[in-house]
């Protein structure tokens, strides 16, 4: 298959105005669009920063600047209409990549490695301004918590997709997440306990019934499993 590799005119080139913050992803995609002779043509390839309106790919070929192409998500089957806005290329004048455009925008489109990407800029922003506005410490503390959690659970994900792409075990993640758990109970345990014993929380706090009912079963399993290992 050949490439329709020439350069582009001025006047067919669009100037590549970036609407939003790029995302790194790894994203496996295809990319189909017709020649000058209006054949198919086709390369596999993979998207690497990201954003609603588009993103860079790289491929082994490409299409010329201007042009409309059906541009499809490997990971979810899921296609868009696209442009071709510029190609990026290196010293050598080889093609490293192409930055496109979706016709219709979509926060969807890149899967879910994006939007928590996205999100968790989203939270921290808005952290950034909730501590600008002098809110109190512990909300503070509180939503700064709540953050890292996102932005842990994210790494994971994202994580765990890799190592599927390249065919990796994924039981490590998984491991990590469950420590990842184990480590937020213990923390907000920690809390509770000062709070109970500052008396800021009290046997009649809403909730705090069915979280002694938890706890206890937790603790009855945990020692039933300690008295096991132990016998061993």
């Amino acid at each position: 298959m050949t490439s329709e590799n020439q350069t582009p005119t001025p006047a067919s080139a669009r100037v590549e105005l970036r609407k939003s913050r790029r995302f790194p992803v790894l994203v496996p995609a295809e990319v189909r669009w017709h020649g000058p002779s209006g054949g198919s043509l086709k390369a596999s390839g993979r998207a690497e920063e990201v954003n609603a309106q588009g993103g860079l790919l790289h491929l082994d070929i490409h299409p010329v600047v201007g042009e409309v192409v059906e541009l499809t998500n490997l990971l979810s089957a899921e296609s868009a209409e696209a442009r071709v806005l510029a190609i990026r290329r290196s010293r050598e004048d080889a093609v490293e990549r192409i930055a496109i455009e979706l016709l219709v925008p979509s926060e969807t489109f890149w899967g879910v490695n994006f939007q928590l990407k996205k999100y968790t800029a989203d939270l921290l922003r808005f952290e950034q301004t909730f501590q600008s506005s002098h809110s109190d410490l512990r909300l503070l503390r509180e939503f700064r918590d709540a953050v890292d959690c996102v932005r842990r659970a994210a790494w994971a994900i994202e994580e765990c997709e890799q190592r599927h792409l390249q065919e990796r075990c994924s039981d490590t993640m998984l491991s990590l997440l469950t420590a990842e758990r184990i480590r937020r109970a213990t923390y907000l345990c920690n809390e509770l306990s000062a709070e109970l014993e500052a008396c800021d929380i009290s046997f009649g706090t809403k909730g705090i019934a069915e979280f002694y009912r938890a706890i206890d079963r937790v603790n009855r399993r945990l020692e039933g499993s300690f008295t096991y290992h132990e016998s061993q």
